[in-house]
């Protein structure tokens, strides 16, 4: 089985726990308006110059070529989304743990499907953590932000919670789009219903991806977006572990 990679990177210290080597599938379904990879947008089916085709061997000889400098680390694989191929995600997880190697999923969750999960029990058998990318917790600006509903990635947090998979969230901060105290605190309150979050990384927007945007001849949607300053996230990330403590004593007065 072959799967189609964007590119890798060899000592990545911000994909999970430790220092890891990082993979970029190629292929989302989203179009995120703050999105710094659009590089990794198409799928190979519509652009056949688009991703490398690789098979999971190919990967873990890459790690192994690297793996001596990886301290407390493994295997993370983001995008694109890499869900979107989830046969070859998922043979490579399993050949990455039968080698002992750390597995880490970044991910939005868009492609789970909650009626037919079968696949998704097979995958998270071979995945230690997964990071899951919250873009909006409002379903209609999540559309406006993403093109998609955010229904499929809210149940495939609540399916990780119920099989007590570690799970990391993320949520990118971009002024006046997800930078909304309401917003925020719902967000703190649905990520109290989770039993197996480990962490919450809150992410502030930056402009950074402007000139891939430039060289593919794309229109970068927030131009006029100012980035976010760190102090701000902070704060944001302070709302969201309020609506987080308010969530959990709602449940303890039931």
């Amino acid at each position: 089985m072959t799967g189609y990679i964007h590119s890798t990177e060899s000592f990545g210290t911000v994909d999970g726990p430790g220092i890891r080597f990082v993979v970029f599938f190629q292929g989302c379904p989203l179009r995120c308006l703050y999105c710094h990879n659009p590089d990794t947008w198409e799928f190979h089916g519509k652009n056949p110059e688009a991703g490398k085709e690789v098979t999971a061997e190919e990967i873990l000889d890459m790690y192994d070529g690297v793996k001596e400098f990886l301290k407390d680390g493994g295997l993370t694989c983001t995008g694109g989304e890499p869900m979107a191929q989830l046969p070859f995600l998922t043979e490579l997880f399993r050949k990455a743990h039968e080698r002992g190697i750390h597995t880490c999923l970044d991910t939005s969750g868009i492609t789970f499907t909650p009626d037919h999960t079968e696949a998704y029990e097979e995958l998270i058998k071979y995945t230690d953590v997964i990071m899951l990318d919250i873009k909006h917790i409002d379903d209609e600006e999540h559309k406006k932000l993403t093109g998609h509903s955010n229904r499929n990635i809210l149940a495939f947090a609540r399916f990780l919670s119920e099989r007590k998979k570690e799970l990391w969230i993320r949520h990118v901060v971009v002024p006046g789009i997800t930078y909304n105290e309401e917003y925020l605190h719902r967000l703190g309150e649905f990520i109290s219903t989770l039993k197996s979050v480990k962490a919450l990384d809150v992410l502030p927007y930056h402009d950074m991806g402007k000139a891939k945007y430039q060289n593919l001849g794309l229109k970068y949607a927030l131009a006029d977006t100012e980035p976010l300053p760190k102090e701000e996230a902070a704060k944001a990330r302070d709302i969201i572990m309020s609506g987080i403590r308010d969530g959990l004593a709602k449940e303890r007065s039931k």
